[in-house]
């Protein structure tokens, strides 16, 4: 699988982890804890999937980490956004875009914050290396 065909795969499965498991806390469509209480461990959730997956994404990556984490976070992003804006548009997420954007998807920035931020440690530590440890 090429670098691009996992950061497809593995963007969906940021995606669809958290979504999977915001159903824990529903019950005949009402949520059964705090807003509050919920949206906290819906970002734990969404962060730990995604470190979890940015790390078994990196582990192949030899070369051009900036790169690749730039690339990585921007197709995150998009699929995140464009599922869960797929859901608004159905009527799934009972909210406008603009309350969508505002509540939920201004928290997506994180995923290529946390990839680009990797991809320049990864960089930065292989610049730290000897020579004959870089290949």
């Amino acid at each position: 699988m090429t670098h691009i065909q996992k950061a497809f795969v593995f963007g969906f499965f940021t995606w669809l982890i958290p979504f999977l498991v915001s159903f824990l806390f529903y019950r005949c469509g009402q949520l059964v804890i705090t807003e509050s209480f919920f949206k906290s461990i819906m970002i734990v959730t969404g962060m730990l999937v995604g470190a979890v997956l940015l790390v078994r994404f990196f582990k192949t990556v030899t070369e051009r980490f900036v790169l690749n984490g730039i690339v990585v976070g921007i197709i995150w992003l998009v699929i995140n956004l464009g599922l869960d804006l797929l859901l608004v548009n159905r009527g799934f997420f009972p909210m406008t875009y603009q309350q969508y954007i505002t509540d939920i998807g201004l928290r997506y920035l994180s995923i290529p914050i946390f990839s680009i931020t990797l991809g320049f440690v990864l960089d930065h530590h292989r610049c730290q290396q000897p020579e004959e440890m870089k290949e």
